[in-house]
């Protein structure tokens, strides 16, 4: 496997580990998507939600917010990428 195809393996894991963590903290599952946006060395995930679960995700003072981000930037460490996790 050349790194090319493991880079996008890893990107790849790391927008499913964003949709598994916020479906299971929703009320509506269903509308959890995650989005995409790749660059050279950095990645932007968007995940987005019912309007009515953002508080679910999000969290008291946005500590459920910033552990999602902190999950994920370590995943992201070991590709030597930077990701930034966008929650609209």
């Amino acid at each position: 496997m050349n790194s090319a195809q493991f880079s996008i393996g890893a990107d790849q894991f790391m927008k499913e580990l964003i949709e598994i963590i916020a479906k299971s903290l929703v009320d509506n599952p269903d509308m959890v998507q995650v989005n995409e946006i790749a660059g050279e060395q950095s990645v932007i995930l968007e995940l987005k939600v019912a309007p009515e679960d953002m508080g679910k995700v999000i969290g008291k003072q946005g500590r459920i917010a910033k552990a999602i981000r902190t999950v994920v930037k370590a995943a992201a460490v070991k590709e030597n990428k930077r990701v930034s996790v966008e929650i609209i």
